[in-house]
């Protein structure tokens, strides 16, 4: 694939050593505000997913969570898990964090649930804006990138690719409307309102794990 002045997007030589050493991990860290609600539901989403595509494999990408303001060592709020539980996640042992740098460094693909979100993770530095994307707009992005175009490797080798290729797309696929990208608080809300921010949530990253592992959801 091809951005509009005809430069590739695939085939960029990867940038460092994946972050950890030994074992080749791709890390994921999402990022919301108190890491009790949006954060906490992607992130569980997220490897329930994984899980269903690759199986004992999945942990070739490791699923995190923090928020900018997080309650630390706080349990996920009952309607988030509430809300996992209906698509048959497992929201056990889950406890807030507060998002610290080393969070920041670690990851190979930051998701955010807002804008405001992704610019306090940006302002951080760590080179992260490369990295970091709203939730939504990653999806986006995604769905563009002709799948042809990411190495057949390893799980990590074509997820690597794939958070390159959103990179270098972002600047010529503009959302619709700033609130496009949003994927909007519940805290307090009932849990019908919860309901609708998992599925915004789910609906987001379905394509996201399928794109990352080239395995489209079992029905």
């Amino acid at each position: 694939m091809t951005t509009p002045d005809g430069r590739a997007i695939g085939g960029f030589a990867h940038q460092g050593a994946p972050p950890g050493g030994g074992r080749d991990v791709l890390r994921v860290l999402h990022v919301c505000t108190g890491n009790v609600c949006r954060s906490p539901m992607a992130e569980r989403l997220m490897r329930h997913g994984l899980a269903q595509r690759l199986g004992t494999l999945a942990d070739a990408i490791s699923v995190e969570s923090a928020g900018t303001w997080g309650h630390e060592g706080a349990p996920m709020e009952q309607h988030a898990a509430a809300v996992l539980a209906e698509y048959g996640a497992d929201a056990a042992g889950f406890r807030g964090r507060e998002l610290l740098d080393d969070h920041v460094i670690d990851a190979d693909l930051v998701l955010t649930a807002t804008r405001d979100h992704r610019a306090q993770v940006i302002s951080m530095g760590h080179a992260a804006g490369l990295r970091t994307f709203t939730l939504k707009e990653f999806t986006r992005l995604v769905r563009a990138i002709d799948p042809a175009t990411l190495p057949e490797g390893s799980v990590t080798e074509r997820a690597r690719a794939l958070v390159r290729a959103a990179a270098a797309l972002r600047g010529w696929l503009l959302a619709p409307s700033p609130d496009a990208d949003e994927v909007h608080d519940p805290y307090g809300a009932p849990l019908s309102y919860f309901r609708s921010i998992g599925e915004e949530i789910h609906e987001a990253l379905d394509p996201v794990t399928t794109a990352l592992t080239g395995i489209p959801a079992t029905v």
